[in-house]
């Protein structure tokens, strides 16, 4: 990819999926759609609520974060005043449920937040927690079936809680065949230069700290 494409700011490597409706990266398309075949034969109706995702889309997430128009959370899912936080604390506060833009996985199309559609009733709205995915949840099913089952189609879970400093998310798997080569490309130094002249809020917090958070959000993910 190029570092354009690694960063969400082209989509040259993307091509959108009709059903279930979703944009992914071109060599993951065919993956997924075994992922799914599979998943239906067992009863479950896979879908992404998330595939690709562009810079602009990603920074206006973080905007909205840090500037507390959109929920903000800590690590253990409390909600928390934005303004009360220095940009430090808001930055990490951030950083453990959503990426920089930039640097979010979904850039490169390899990426999906995955439910099953069968599981959800008229008027229900996914909120991609964990509480949906374990016990009584309508998804913790499908997080089974995908734990058993989705790496026979090369997609893995990278942000589990333990390597990462990204929070544990059942729903995010990730294509490794496109997805590891993306991940190694992505520098610190094709990040800065897609943030240095972006409207990022916290943008100069970020980028004296670039190299700390490269390396905890981005770098380091929980491998199978």
């Amino acid at each position: 990819m190029t570092a354009a494409e690694l960063t969400g700011q082209a989509r040259n490597h993307v091509q959108a999926l009709a059903e279930p409706p979703c944009v992914l990266h071109v060599h993951a398309i065919a993956p997924f759609v075994s992922l799914r075949r599979a998943a239906l034969a067992d009863g479950f109706d896979l879908a992404a609520v998330s595939g690709f995702r562009d810079f602009a889309r990603q920074l206006a997430i973080w905007n909205a974060k840090y500037g507390g128009t959109a929920p903000l959370y800590d690590a253990a899912g409390a909600l928390l005043d934005a303004a009360a936080l220095a940009a430090p604390q808001r930055i990490e506060a951030i950083l453990h449920w959503s990426a920089l833009p930039g640097a979010s996985r979904h850039h490169w199309g390899t990426d999906v937040d995955l439910i099953d559609r069968s599981a959800v009733t008229p008027g229900y709205r996914v909120e991609l927690s964990a509480a949906e995915y374990t016990g009584a949840g309508p998804f913790a099913p499908l997080a089974q079936w995908l734990e058993a089952n989705a790496a026979r189609f090369g997609f893995f879970r990278p942000f589990r809680g333990i390597l990462s400093g990204v929070q544990p998310e059942p729903w995010h798997y990730s294509f490794a065949p496109v997805a590891e080569p993306a991940r190694r490309r992505l520098s610190v130094g094709i990040l800065r230069a897609a943030l240095s002249e972006a409207p990022l809020l916290g943008r100069e917090e970020v980028l004296a700290r670039l190299e700390e958070l490269h390396a905890r959000y981005v770098a380091s993910i929980d491998w199978p």
